[in-house]
C-alpha cells in the first residue's frame, strides 16, 4: 500500500473518530446524581484509539451501510470496552489508565464499581437505537463477548497464581479478554447490514486476529514503549508479575540463571522498579521481543486473508492498513 492511500485512510479514520468522540463523551452528559454520573463522564472524556467503535462502522459500511446509520452501536461498544477497563482497573489496582488517573484512585473503589455497573447498562440502553438488522442475533454477539472477556479477565487473574502458564493458554486468555471484543464488533457491523453468514464468519475472524495482535503488541508495549506515549509506566506487566506473551516465551527459552531470575518473577509475584532494565535486557536476550514482533505479524496476517469475501476493493484495502497501522503503533 503507497503512502497516497495510507493518508487517505488515516483521515477517513480520523475524520469518523471524531465524529465518534464527542458522542461517546456526551451519553451521560447532565444525569443525576452526580456522585455517579459525574464519575463516569471523567472516564469517558480520556481520549482513546477508538478502536473498536470504529471497527462497527467499518464493518457495516463495508458490508453496505453509511456511517451514520450505526454510530449508536458504535457507542455500545464502547460504553462496554469502558466498562471492562474500569473493572480492570480495579482488579489490578492500576494507578493509571491513558494518562489519566484510575476512577478507583481517583473516587472510591465503589464509585467505581458503581461506573462500571451503570457503563454496562447504558451499553444495552444504547444498542437498542440504530434499529437495524436481526437485533435478537446483534443482543446475542454483544452478550457473548461480556462473557468472553469476563472469562478472559478470571483466565488472566488464575495465571497469577498458577506457576506454569503455556503459549497456547496465553492465546486461549487473550481470545477472550482482548480478542472477543474486536469479533464481536466486526461481527455487529456485518449483522446491521444483514450481511451473509460467510461474510459475518470472515469480519468475525478477522476481528478475532486483530485482537490477538493488538495484545501482543500491548505486550510488547510494556517494555519497549514509551511512558508519555502509551499512557501508563513501561515494566508495569513485571512489577505485577503478569505472565505476558514475553514472559512466558522467555521463561520457555531460558536455562540456568536466566531461568532461575525469572522464576523469581512468579515467585516473588513481581520485581521491584529497579529490576526493570534488568528483565529487559534478558527480553532482548532471549530473542523474545522478536518472537513477539513475529507473532503480531503472522496474526495480522490471518486476519486480512479473511477480507477477501468483501466485494469492495478500497474496503479490503482500507481493513489491511488499519491492521498494519495498529502492528506499527507506539501506544
Amino acid at each position: 500500500m503507497n503512502t497516497e492511500d495510507g493518508n487517505k485512510f488515516q483521515k477517513i479514520y480520523e475524520k469518523e473518530r471524531k465524529i465518534i468522540e464527542p458522542k461517546i463523551k456526551n451519553v451521560l452528559k447532565g444525569r443525576k446524581p452526580a456522585s455517579l454520573y459525574e464519575p463516569s463522564e471523567y472516564i469517558l472524556d480520556s481520549t482513546g484509539k477508538r478502536l473498536r467503535p470504529l471497527l462497527v462502522i467499518a464493518s457495516a459500511k463495508a458490508c453496505g451501510l453509511n456511517y451514520k446509520d450505526v454510530y449508536n452501536s458504535a457507542i455500545a461498544v464502547e460504553l462496554l470496552h469502558i466498562f471492562t477497563l474500569v473493572h480492570d482497573d480495579i482488579m489490578d489496582n492500576a494507578d493509571k489508565r491513558r494518562n489519566k488517573v484510575t476512577v478507583h484512585k481517583k473516587y472510591d473503589l465503589s464509585t467505581a464499581i458503581l461506573v462500571g455497573d451503570i457503563l454496562l447498562a447504558e451499553a444495552y440502553n444504547v444498542l437498542l437505537k440504530d434499529g437495524r438488522g436481526d437485533f435478537g442475533k446483534i443482543a446475542k454477539a454483544f452478550t457473548r463477548a461480556l462473557t468472553e472477556v469476563c472469562e478472559g479477565q478470571s483466565l488472566d487473574k488464575d495465571f497469577e497464581t498458577e506457576k506454569s502458564v503455556s503459549l497456547a493458554d496465553y492465546i486461549k486468555m487473550v481470545e477472550k479478554k482482548t480478542a472477543a471484543l474486536c469479533a464481536m464488533c466486526c461481527t455487529i457491523g456485518a449483522l446491521l447490514a444483514n450481511a451473509d453468514d460467510k461474510t459475518i464468519r470472515a469480519m468475525y475472524n478477522y476481528g478475532k486476529n486483530i485482537g490477538i495482535a493488538f495484545q501482543i503488541q500491548d505486550d510488547l508495549l510494556d517494555i519497549t514503549g514509551n511512558v508519555k506515549e502509551f499512557g501508563k509506566n513501561t515494566g508495569g506487566d513485571l512489577l505485577e508479575g503478569k505472565k505476558t506473551f514475553l514472559f512466558i516465551t522467555a521463561l520457555q527459552r531460558a536455562a540456568g540463571k536466566d531461568k532461575t531470575a525469572l522464576l523469581k518473577v512468579i515467585k516473588n509475584k513481581g520485581i521491584t522498579p529497579g529490576e526493570i532494565e534488568t528483565y529487559e535486557k534478558l527480553y532482548y536476550k532471549l530473542g523474545v521481543i522478536d518472537d513477539a514482533k513475529d507473532s503480531i505479524n503472522k496474526y495480522t496476517k490471518i486476519a486480512v486473508k479473511n477480507l477477501k469475501v468483501l466485494k469492495n476493493n478500497e474496503d479490503i484495502e482500507y481493513f489491511t492498513w488499519l491492521a498494519d497501522s495498529l502492528i506499527k503503533r507506539s501506544k
